[in-house]
């Protein structure tokens, strides 16, 4: 991810249009203006054999592809990747009455990835996926034969350390709710930073944990608990870091270089991973949530996009309590992907550096998804190079419990897609919430058939 990119990614498919407005923080406007501002009218456009954008393995994968009248005849050159990784077909699109194909059959099961080259200096490509029999994707690993004991040993450790929750009431600017700033203990000295909101006056409500993307480190916003509270759930959201979450912009600006480059700590040693404890953390989260009398006692529910779904995938995992999970486009599936032909994406551990890759499984929503039993909606872009989609199927594949996927062919990571590419995922996921706010089980659709 660049740096806009971890900083906004998250906002617009997670949290609706309170998100949108944030990301117009000096921070971010940025990688939003990059989004929102009027596109020129676009040289080509694509039409898929296949609604679904899903195939058997033996069929045709193809695109029809329509030259615009004022666009040049010539110079388009396309590559097909197969997982995002290793072309498999290119060329040059050749136009009879304005329209070319692109076609390739569906060997195995893969992601089909396939950028077309503008002739325009400067031009962005235009970038198409497909899935092929993706439900049959696996892990490209196997997971750690001692990965649960390794989980067990750190959740002792934590249960070790009182969380000694501490709340700063503050105004939440939206009427109707009451907000609080919250600080717990942690493993080795270190606190977990959050916000919490709920509906005004007693009461026991749903809750919902909102675990952030990656980057920065950079500020929570207030409305992203506070529009949920209004809804009526008791709502919390955690910082990834050990970092106020309320602070001026200059006071993230001057934390340590090493900590916005914290993918790389302890990647070589799953006894030092950042991401360990990130997922204590969030793990805490749960179970202060489950503590406090304004629970319903019944509806506990966990939800990010991109790092925030990963550290969802791997949250429910560890924690049964967990009563549903809904996640975008969640990075960290099939983290040795890369060293057998799959691209994996964010946090980019190197496939040339062993030490990493074993480390890796440990903290890989793969393997995490294996242990997952709450319901479970899974949203992935099939265009989507910061967490690519193959890994994010083959953890989908690994879930046993209820569940349901959301196929966004046309979109990208989120923090580079339009509210349109983006509309598969908003869309369910509300609908997810509003039942599960409602006391209802979530409302589970169909798998997309491939034919």
């Amino acid at each position: 991810m660049n740096p806009s990119g971890k900083r906004c990614a998250g906002m617009r498919g997670v949290l609706g249009a309170a998100a949108v407005a944030a990301c117009l923080s000096a921070m971010c406007v940025g990688a939003w203006a990059q989004t929102a501002a009027p596109a020129p009218a676009p040289m080509l456009s694509a039409k898929r054999d296949r609604d679904s954008g899903i195939y058997r393995i033996g069929e045709t994968v193809g695109w029809s592809i329509t030259r615009a009248p004022q666009a040049p005849a010539h110079g388009y050159r396309y590559v097909i990747k197969q997982n995002a990784l290793k072309v498999i077909a290119s060329g040059e699109l050749h136009f009879a009455a304005n329209v070319a194909r692109i076609e390739v059959k569906g060997a195995r099961p893969e992601m089909l990835y396939v950028e077309i080259a503008m002739p325009n200096k400067g031009e962005p490509p235009m970038l198409l996926g497909a899935a092929v029999a993706p439900e049959r994707l696996r892990p490209s690993v196997p997971e750690p034969a001692d990965f649960d004991r390794f989980w067990q040993s750190k959740l002792q450790l934590l249960a070790a350390v009182p969380a000694e929750p501490v709340l700063t009431t503050a105004p939440s600017g939206k009427a109707g709710v009451e907000y609080a700033t919250i600080v717990m203990r942690t493993l080795d000295g270190a606190h977990i930073h959050g916000q919490i909101a709920r509906p005004v006056g007693a009461g026991r409500h749903p809750a919902l944990l909102i675990l952030q993307y990656a980057g920065g480190p950079y500020p929570l916003q207030r409305q992203w608990v506070t529009d949920r509270a209004a809804e009526g759930w008791l709502a919390l959201n955690v910082e990834p870091h050990d970092v106020l979450p309320d602070q001026p912009q200059a006071y993230y600006d001057a934390l340590p270089t090493e900590l916005k480059n914290y993918q790389t700590i302890g990647r070589e040693d799953r006894n030092h991973s950042y991401f360990l404890r990130m997922y204590l953390s969030d793990y805490r989260a749960i179970e202060y949530l489950a503590t406090r009398p304004d629970w319903d006692g019944h509806t506990l529910v966990v939800m990010g996009t991109s790092m925030g779904g990963q550290q969802s995938l791997c949250t429910a995992a560890l924690n049964p309590r967990i009563t549903a999970v809904i996640v975008n486009e969640p990075s960290g599936a099939d983290s040795n992907g890369e060293a057998h032909g799959r691209l994996t994406g964010y946090p980019n551990w190197p496939a040339t550096n062993a030490r990493a890759l074993r480390t890796a499984p440990y903290f890989d929503t793969v393997n995490c998804a294996a242990r997952i039993h709450a319901p479970t909606l899974v949203a992935m872009g099939f265009t989507d190079t910061t967490a690519p989609p193959a890994g994010i199927w083959t953890a989908f594949n690994r879930i046993s419990a209820p569940k349901e996927a959301v196929p966004m062919v046309d979109s990208p990571h989120n923090n580079f897609a339009t509210a349109e590419q983006q509309r598969p995922y908003t869309e369910r996921s509300q609908q997810w919430l509003a039942a599960l706010r409602a006391g209802a089980g979530p409302p589970l659709q169909a798998p997309i058939p491939s034919h």
